[in-house]
């Protein structure tokens, strides 16, 4: 056999390997029992070969999480060798110095064997309701270290050459507040990678190893050349850019600064955040999976936005990462808030790059990682957590307004959980879902816009709250306007009105109201370049205002 796979059978490999994980994906949505995975589809399944590096990825798996599914794995092979594990082995992991996330996000991962030759691993990550530790759901600000966020396990069989692990199984039962939910959705991960694991055996059972990896190490290297040929047409230089978050959630009148260095040099792409805000006391960090992962997602948003992910997408970036910065934590550093920053970082890397592309780069979007959740106990004395996610606007763009309603950029093709069954599932009603009035920002092309969710509490409850970016809005670019920022507002049952925007375990009482207001995106381009037909559209459909119009645009319509 050659080094050189034929032409064909590539594309039925390049195809195959996908469709195993989304396949993947599709048995874990179907199976799990919490609905942050089965509606918000909050995870991510690939298949990885024995040297932990990425084969494929499900598509519309989160795109934060491109950095540490491969990390994961790779714990394990130094943990067993390659040679430690056996067919029915699964393993389990959410260890946080090593994932450097939130332990809520779980993988799971089962190694792939042909005969007796182990020839990769099929594995996943789920967000998981809950892990145990001194809070629930999102958002907490009071945790300071690691071991108040909830269980580790750090790469453990959970099966044992297809033998359960009492011990271990036990352990997790009792450690977590919603145990049926969280054991459901490990039995929903494990079947996920058994049937990844048994595809990608078929596929090397009909091809051969050898061809196999070398028909993927041709995938790889299109997907280079392709990233490459982008990076190329990027002049040469050193192009900087920098914004702010709000606080750490803890010292709330100190801003946190995002600074970062983008390096361009022929073919290859630095991303340098050697000035990065230091890592913080509250649980708004991140292992170095999160500072890679966020370049990762600006590089291949510039580069190959259309190409499935795999290992080669990223060979021709570096990043520049010291150890102990708020996107590369030194444990025992809390993580619960991991993701918080990241959308931010992404936009403040294509911030950067905008002077030099601005035919690829659109204004900031939304720029948080916006949610909430509501937890208590029903009157039967059983817990409840609700969970959700909000979409927000993105920015303008070169030729086109900016989305709405739409999640970050970090957040891949995850869901907001349906109005019906949160309802049907929750004591709650949602009032009101809509466009936020006015709230994206004025451009040639304008930035989307954001939402207004309102919940009637139908019963006492506590809420965490966490409004992200409510001081640096979502820049517009070349001459564009910001956006409206993040808020959320209480009305309580007795008419008075409370905003916040950090809040942990806050107190809801049957009857208040929680309206969250979403940010929209920055504007592109100079608002008075904007077509008259545009705004008056705009107007028509209700989100922008008169008053808005003739502020922001110049535009008097006397209607």
């Amino acid at each position: 056999m050659t080094n050189e796979a034929h032409p064909i059978t590539v594309e039925v490999v390049r195809n195959a390997i996908v469709a195993y994980a989304d396949e993947m994906a599709n048995a874990l949505s179907k199976a799990a029992y919490n609905m942050m995975i089965y509606e918000v589809r909050d995870y991510c399944c690939g298949l990885i070969d024995t040297q932990a590096r990425m084969i494929s990825q499900n598509r519309g798996g989160l795109p934060i999480f491109l950095a540490d599914l491969g990390v994961a794995v790779a714990d394990g092979i130094e943990r067993y060798g390659v040679d430690g594990f056996a067919p029915g082995d699964v393993v389990v992991m959410n260890q946080g110095a090593v994932c450097g996330q939130h332990l809520n996000n779980v993988v799971v991962y089962s190694p792939c064997f042909h005969g007796s030759e182990l020839v990769g691993f099929a594995a996943n990550r789920a967000h998981w309701v809950d892990i145990g530790g001194m809070h629930q759901g999102f958002g907490s600000s009071n945790t300071t270290d690691i071991y108040a966020e909830g269980l580790q396990i750090r790469s453990l069989k959970i099966f044992e050459a297809g033998k359960r692990n009492e011990t271990l199984w036990q352990i997790i039962r009792d450690n977590v507040r919603y145990p049926d939910a969280s054991l459901g959705d490990l039995r929903a991960q494990i079947a996920s990678c058994q049937l990844g694991a048994r595809r990608y055996a078929e596929l090397v059972a009909r091809y051969g190893r050898a061809t196999v990896e070398a028909c993927i190490a041709k995938v790889w290297d299109q997907a280079e050349l392709a990233a490459r040929r982008v990076v190329d047409e990027i002049p040469d230089g050193t192009y900087e850019a920098e914004s702010f978050l709000d606080n750490d959630g803890r010292n709330l009148g100190k801003p946190l600064r995002v600074k970062v260095k983008v390096l361009v040099r022929g073919s290859t792409m630095t991303v340098d955040f050697s000035d990065m805000n230091p890592q913080v006391s509250s649980p708004l960090n991140s292992g170095r999976s999160g500072g890679i992962a966020a370049a990762r997602v600006a590089f291949k948003a510039i580069t190959s936005p259309d190409l499935d992910v795999n290992e080669g997408c990223f060979r021709p970036l570096e990043v520049v990462l010291p150890e102990g910065t708020m996107l590369s934590a030194k444990p025992p550093a809390a993580l619960g808030r991991w993701s918080i920053a990241l959308p931010t970082v992404i936009d403040t890397i294509l911030k950067a790059l905008s002077p030099a592309v601005p035919h690829l780069v659109p204004a900031a979007h939304k720029g948080d990682m916006g949610g909430c959740s509501f937890f208590g106990f029903r009157p039967d004395g059983t817990r409840f957590l609700l969970m959700n996610i909000f979409g927000g606007g993105w920015g303008g763009r070169p030729n086109e307004d900016g989305e709405s309603a739409s999640v970050s950029v970090c957040q891949g093709d995850v869901r907001n959980t349906p109005v019906e069954l949160q309802e049907i599932k929750y004591p709650v009603l949602i009032d009101r879902h809509a466009f936020r009035i006015d709230s994206g920002g004025a451009g040639r092309t304008r930035g989307g816009f954001g939402l207004e969710v309102a919940y009637r509490l139908l019963q006492s409850c506590r809420a965490n709250i966490n409004c992200e970016r409510t001081i640096d809005p979502p820049w517009g670019l070349h001459g564009g306007g910001p956006a409206a920022t993040n808020d959320a507002i209480i009305r309580r049952a007795d008419g008075t009105e409370q905003h916040v925007l950090k809040g942990t375990e806050v107190e809801i009482n049957a009857g208040d109201v929680v309206t969250f207001l979403t940010a929209g995106g920055g504007g592109f381009g100079h608002p008075h370049e904007r077509p008259r037909e545009a705004v008056a559209r705009d107007i028509a459909e209700g989100v922008v205002s008169k008053a808005a119009a003739m502020k922001d645009y110049g535009v008097d319509l006397k209607v």
